[in-house]
């Protein structure tokens, strides 16, 4: 197996995660890259995967610098189910069977009800909802065979709450979070968890990109358009990626084995 330097075995209180190898989807940029640098950090040799082989490329290469740990980027449309197949064929190669899914690949569009038509919805259930349900099936059986692993998904507050003007979007997190805990029902006994993270809004492009469609549409200031966004925040402010990473790694450790079927909200008590 190329490119491992240790195995389970060898994990240390420093690096819990030593001999894992753990793939995060969307891992070139925001969560999914806070992410893989969490994981690595924790002992995790990582693939990441995305659309954008450049930009997946140059991540690699930060992270290894940062790291020192084996890192590899393989493309992947999560949208599309030979390139899942492919890309987490590849990624075994690598790397050895993935023992840590992170699905955090997705898209956010909104739209008034009345203007969101069937591409539109079909667009946010496969980024959000069927991408996580392909990477899953693909990776669960290796996982299931070793009696460990670990599948975590990004999904948002609007998987917990209704969001207007964002029902295809909001359905489709609420899909993934109902995948969540159906799955992580079926593997209970298996030594594989499953689970997902409900972050607010957070510091990052995708949230950048909806402050600028405010923008646009109401004539508002990027200013004011991003005080909207943290309005709901009790803390009054975005959430930092790297905060979201910290309890994705907490989740992927050995010790928190007895943590199943959780919908996390990270979210500065909006939910509370």
């Amino acid at each position: 197996m190329s490119g491992t330097s240790s195995s389970p075995a060898a994990a240390s209180a420093a690096a819990p995660l030593a001999g894992r190898h753990a793939l995060v989807t969307g891992g070139a940029r925001g969560i999914g890259a806070a992410v893989a640098l969490e994981l690595a950090r924790l002992g995790a040799s990582v693939t990441i995967t995305g659309r954008s082989i450049e930009a997946l490329e140059a991540r690699r290469d930060e992270l290894r610098a940062a790291t020192g740990r084996p890192v590899h980027a393989v493309r992947m449309d999560v949208t599309d189910p030979a390139s899942v197949e492919d890309a987490c064929a590849h990624a075994r190669r690598l790397l050895g069977p993935p023992a840590i899914l992170v699905n955090n690949a997705g898209a956010a569009e909104s739209a008034p009800f009345a203007r969101t038509d069937l591409a539109l919805w079909r667009r946010m259930h496969d980024a959000n909802a069927t991408g996580a349900f392909l990477c899953s099936r693909a990776l669960l059986p290796d996982m299931l065979a070793a009696g460990w692993g670990r599948v975590v998904s990004i999904a948002s507050t609007a998987g917990l709450r209704g969001v207007p003007y964002a029902t295809a979007y909001t359905a489709a997190k609420h899909a993934l979070v109902g995948l969540t805990r159906a799955l992580a029902l079926e593997v209970a006994r298996s030594g594989v968890t499953v689970n997902a993270v409900c972050p607010g809004y957070t510091d990052t492009a995708l949230v950048a990109g909806a402050v600028a469609t405010i923008v646009a549409k109401t004539g508002r200031t990027a200013e004011e358009a991003r005080a909207e966004l943290v309005r709901g925040n009790p803390q009054g402010r975005l959430v930092r990626p790297e905060e979201v990473a910290a309890v994705v790694g907490w989740l992927c450790l050995p010790s928190s084995a007895s943590t199943n079927g959780l919908a996390l909200p990270i979210d500065g008590g909006e939910l509370a």
